[in-house]
């Protein structure tokens, strides 16, 4: 379920870029049995759950996130930005939990999570309008992602996020730090010893 996570991903990511018809129906069918196959595997383990009420305390944001494709049905031009907003989100989420379950080392699984912050800020971006290319929505999510440097672009959601990608770009580094660091004491006293 994990690898399917992040080929969830990106394939929320691709439908909005893609532009040839048969390309994006095709997105959208593979985005629609990822989903279905998530919503089973969530039942199986709600059914098999041998104590339904710690499952349901512990996983309940996981049904608002597989209940947000419905919102694609709604007919309001609100409701779709929101339900393409909220697939972005979702997908995310789906893509940075997968990426804890696959990767045990501390590195590399926040070098994939910095990647699908990344994709996910520039996808949120592009898909509301902050920028009219998905390729300089994408330079500038990665410079603030990685670097903090400000956004470009004008607007509400641009300055939250860039906030946001901010305080994540601090993080990144201070789990780095501690990395590195608990890398070289454990060298040195393997040296010592």
């Amino acid at each position: 379920m994990g690898a399917l996570g992040l080929v969830f991903l990106l394939v929320v990511l691709g439908q909005a870029l893609a532009e040839d018809p048969a390309l994006v129906a095709a997105l959208a069918v593979t985005g629609w049995l990822l989903w279905l196959v998530f919503v089973a595997e969530f039942v199986f383990r709600a059914v098999i759950a041998r104590d339904p009420k710690r499952f349901w305390a512990r996983n309940w944001w996981q049904l608002v996130f597989l209940l947000v494709p419905f919102l694609r049905f709604a007919r309001a031009v609100a409701f779709l930005r929101a339900a393409r907003v909220g697939g972005v989100l979702s997908a995310a989420v789906r893509g940075s939990r997968s990426a804890g379950r696959l990767l045990s080392g501390r590195v590399a699984w926040l070098g994939v999570v910095t990647a699908v912050v990344v994709l996910s800020s520039s996808q949120l971006l592009f898909v509301l309008g902050a920028y009219d290319t998905y390729g300089g929505a994408l330079h500038d999510a990665a410079l603030a992602t990685i670097t903090g440097e400000p956004l470009s672009a004008p607007g509400g959601l641009a300055r939250l996020l860039e906030v946001v990608l901010a305080v994540y770009s601090v993080a990144v580094f201070a789990t780095l730090a501690g990395t590195l660091g608990a890398y070289f004491l454990a060298a040195r006293d393997g040296e010592g010893g």
